[in-house]
């Protein structure tokens, strides 16, 4: 928790520290907790909650006996005073939520994404699907913050623009964020689909842990990364491409483009293994895509096909090689896992991928790993990004302090 300031040039940053205290209290907070907490001075804390009380962000929720003394008026966020809407751009499913100040789905929808080589189609459709889901949520638009949006790296966080994901073809410094801004007469901000995840898991997992890194299998892979209870971003915005970690050479099938994990583990090169491998129909234009092929190869190992079950499990055991190396490097305690294509895996991944981080003997860092799923689902991205819009907005944060700002 961020302590505050009482300095009056920052009445914006002790706004925030106060809301994201009361928003991460189930049942309420008292002006003295928060004077504990914060460090504030009653006056501070008093002329704070009066403006978050005009603006209909928290009520009073009633007084609150505590031992001896004058019972505690006590604060509660109202969490359908603000939603934000958060959109997954991804090369197979395009995902859409609404959500409220807690970070809870209000509404949901997913749609195939339009030909990925048609960017200003797929803007039209996200653009649409927005209004959809507001209008079938019954949200006031009035009470909408902005819309995140989730996708593929590289891109340009500064300008919006998406760079040149390898898996979205035709997608070129597409300025995503300011079309759909237009598109929409809504703020908008873009973030990285790693990277919105690791938001997402901060914002709705609390205090569990502040070091970790977030392990993305989607079309492609991605790791979020947080230190320090902030994500990692880097210069640009695109920190965690995870899918160009090299692994370890041996027993790499004998076909493979590289020894990069990207090359290796992902769903659609697992399929491609799997056709090599006869188990599979090639795929062509009429037969079934990546998706449903990786589906089919699940099914096959967890129906006892010992071949299916190889490749699945070696990619297991080169996503856990390549954590060894993310923890040694970042000393994190916790790696989350989540995307599109995690749960079917999950039972089978977890345990090996656990033994090879724990087990290594190239570990550095002695201390033991928590793995585990996130308890978002499959649609962690598109959370995050709506997430990243509340957190833009109410989070606080000590760049905001600075003169410059």
């Amino acid at each position: 928790m961020r302590r505050g300031t009482n300095l009056p040039a920052v009445g914006g940053f002790n706004q925030t520290v106060i809301l994201d205290l009361i928003r991460r209290s189930t049942e309420g907070v008292s002006r003295v907790e928060i004077a504990d907490t914060t460090g504030l001075s009653q006056q501070t804390i008093s002329n704070v909650a009066r403006r978050l009380l005009d603006d209909g962000l928290i009520t009073e929720a009633g007084k609150h006996i505590q031992g001896p003394g004058k019972p505690r008026m006590m604060l509660e966020l109202r969490a359908r005073s603000r939603f934000a809407v958060g959109v997954h751009l991804d090369p197979a499913i395009m995902t859409y939520v609404v959500i409220d100040l807690r970070g809870a789905i209000v509404a949901h929808s997913q749609v195939r994404t339009p030909e990925a080589g048609r960017p200003a189609e797929v803007i039209e459709t996200m653009a649409a699907s927005v209004e959809a889901i507001l209008a079938a949520s019954g949200v006031d638009r009035s009470l909408v913050i902005g819309v995140g949006i989730a996708s593929p790296g590289p891109i340009d966080a500064t300008r919006g623009i998406v760079v040149d994901p390898p898996l979205l073809e035709g997608w070129k410094d597409v300025p995503l964020r300011d079309a759909l801004a237009t598109a929409t007469g809504m703020p908008v901000l873009l973030e990285k689909d790693v990277n919105a995840a690791a938001v997402a898991e901060i914002w709705l997992a609390g205090t569990q842990s502040e070091n970790f890194a977030f392990f993305y299998l989607g079309t492609g892979i991605g790791i979020g990364l947080a230190l320090g209870g902030e994500v990692l971003r880097g210069a640009t915005g695109n920190a965690g491409e995870g899918g160009t970690l090299v692994v370890p050479g041996a027993g790499l099938p004998a076909s493979r483009r590289s020894e990069k994990l990207g090359h290796l583990a992902t769903p659609g090169y697992l399929v491609d293994q799997a056709v090599e491998a006869g188990l599979l129909e090639p795929r062509s234009a009429g037969h079934p895509s990546a998706e449903s092929g990786f589906s089919d190869l699940v099914a096959l190992a967890d129906g006892g096909n010992e071949l299916a079950a190889g490749i699945l499990d070696r990619a297991a055991g080169l996503i856990g090689a390549s954590l060894v190396t993310v923890v040694n490097l970042l000393d994190v305690d916790r790696v989350v896992f989540g995307g599109p294509f995690w749960e079917q895996v999950s039972a089978r991944f977890l345990p090996i991928i656990a033994a090879v981080v724990n087990g290594s003997p190239d570990r550095v860092t002695r201390h033991p790993v928590e793995l585990g799923g996130s308890g978002i689902g499959d649609d962690v991205a598109a959370v995050g990004a709506a997430c990243l819009v509340l957190d833009t907005a109410l989070s606080p944060r000590p760049s905001a302090l600075l003169i410059g700002n």
